[in-house]
């Protein structure tokens, strides 16, 4: 699976990314997981699978699911608390969850548990 952690700058993606990968590593799982910006997402978008979006490009939300859609990725708005998951475990769940709950759901999709 091919994570793309966006956000505005590219920092806080950076970190996102490398917990969701150390995450998966540790339980055994096959998992790419790298950072991406809100620029850099008409791109980057190719090569992913998932693509998580920073809390605070809540606003870019509809545009990137229009950019996700023909392309069959599936789109996971990150919760406010996200960066506290030091160990990027619950956004792997947040992952499997969204993967999981309806495999027949559109590619695109907010998860927002706020």
């Amino acid at each position: 699976m091919r994570i793309l952690v966006v956000c505005g700058a590219g920092a806080s993606s950076t970190f996102v990314a490398q917990r969701v990968r150390h995450a998966a590593q540790a339980a055994g799982r096959e998992l790419s997981a790298v950072a991406g910006t809100e620029q850099s997402l008409p791109i980057d978008i190719d090569a992913a699978d998932v693509v998580l979006v920073g809390p605070h490009l809540q606003g870019s939300l509809d545009r990137i699911r229009r950019e996700a859609a023909p392309r069959l990725v599936r789109v996971i708005l990150l919760p406010t608390d996200i960066f506290s998951d030091l160990h990027g475990t619950r956004t792997l769940a947040l992952i499997d969850e969204t993967l999981t709950t309806d495999p027949d759901m559109p590619a695109s999709t907010e998860r927002n548990p706020a």
